[in-house]
């Protein structure tokens, strides 16, 4: 791996370490969000390949989101509401509309929750 593929593999790494650190997820959940296998997802987090940068995108994402529930909740609650339907998202999961590249209408939802709007 030359030095410009290792720079951006670093990234990626601490998005991975983030929503398992931080949100709970397991190597099983990060495949299955992306659709690879986990060993696809190990070997990313070692820095031997790296995601295709559309799926780099979904996953800082992600990581973003998790990094602002985990100001409200811990681990395992921020996994659970990951995964949880909400009627502020049409009864859809917020896992789901970051996967899809819908990010903007669950950042709407932390926006409210920043703003003390959320019940």
């Amino acid at each position: 791996m030359d030095q410009a593929q290792v720079k951006a593999v670093k990234p990626v790494v601490q998005f991975i370490e983030r929503l398992q650190q931080t949100g709970g997820l397991k190597g099983t959940d990060i495949a299955n969000f992306t659709g690879v296998s986990k060993a696809t997802v190990s070997r990313w987090t070692t820095g031997q390949k790296s995601p295709h940068p559309n799926t780099q995108l979904i996953i800082s994402d992600l990581s973003y989101v998790v990094l602002r529930l985990s100001e409200y909740y811990s681990r395992e609650e921020v996994r659970a509401w990951l995964y949880a339907r909400h009627p502020q998202l049409d009864g859809e999961r917020a896992i789901d509309l970051v996967h899809g590249e819908r990010t903007e209408e669950v950042i709407a939802i932390l926006d409210r929750l920043d703003a003390d709007a959320y019940i």
